[in-house]
């Protein structure tokens, strides 16, 4: 028998997991809302993994109250995940993944296109979800790991974010409305590429690292080119949900912190969401 797993949230995207990795051969513990973090640290001290699969909504609250012992044996798997996000509480780097499925209440999980994993339990991950038949890599470098947790965001926020323009589907973005996308897409890199890079930068410029040139900025071209294929992967995926007018506020909340103009975004903003 595989070493236990600690699964932190038990909703849809916990369920396919705990599936996966069940059919791996981890026995899986759940912690629930009604469970203390604490508490079932010391039942099980020393699992292979604590896989968090709340919401990003819920992330830095669960983050900040992870016990001690569970510190350097975390998983992450949240939309708009990016490193600044654990360093934000001092932990070491965990097994973190851009998840490229999706499990809607009552739905069979939809795979769009092979969700990578990077860390130190990547291989643990890649099997469970290959177990299931879900496709799955493990990504071994760093910058290349960055470049994926980028890639997935341009997209939800591209996608989201435009289609409250168009609504349709990312298909119909994609062929019909391309202009647009790419729009919004370059100012959500840029959005990105200071999300990335802020916490590096921030000590070489005066104002606050948002003039920094970073490796995602030369990437842009690479970043459309991966959004877009996950657009026509899945081309009658919905591009909106009730999740779209927070994203593009947020997006815009720190493009205002890093003091970047994205019009588009601005635009979209006035006219569609209230």
């Amino acid at each position: 028998m595989q070493q236990p797993v600690v699964l932190i949230g038990a909703g849809e995207m916990g369920g396919v997991f705990a599936h996966g990795l069940l059919r791996a051969g981890h026995p899986v513990h759940p912690v629930t809302r009604d469970i203390a973090m604490d508490e079932a640290a010391k039942a099980y001290p020393q699992p292979a993994l604590a896989l968090i699969t709340v919401g990003e909504s819920e992330l830095h609250k669960v983050l900040a109250d992870i016990p001690a012992p569970w510190r350097d044996r975390l998983g992450l798997i949240q939309n708009e995940l990016l490193p600044r996000d654990w360093e934000a509480h001092d932990l070491p780097q965990p097994t973190a993944s851009a998840v490229w499925f999706e499990k809607k209440p009552g739905k069979p999980v939809n795979p769009i296109i092979a969700s990578p994993v990077f860390g130190p339990n990547a291989g643990l991950l890649v099997n469970a979800l290959q177990a299931i038949d879900l496709p799955a890599r493990e990504v071994t470098d760093y910058q290349e790991m960055v470049f994926e947790l980028v890639r997935k965001n341009v997209y939800i926020l591209t996608t989201n974010i435009a289609g409250l323009v168009t609504g349709g589907t990312t298909g119909e973005l994609w062929h019909h409305h391309r202009e647009l996308a790419q729009q919004v897409a370059d100012e959500i890199t840029a959005i990105q590429a200071w999300l990335t890079a802020s916490q590096l930068n921030r000590s070489n410029t005066p104002s606050g690292g948002a003039t920094a040139t970073t490796g995602l900025e030369l990437e842009r071209e690479r970043l459309m080119a991966g959004a877009a294929e996950a657009m026509l992967a899945d081309p009658e995926h919905a591009n909106t949900g009730r999740s779209a007018p927070m994203r593009l506020k947020r997006a815009i909340g720190f493009a205002d912190e890093a003091g970047l103009e994205v019009p588009k975004l601005r635009e979209i903003a006035a006219e569609h969401a209230s």
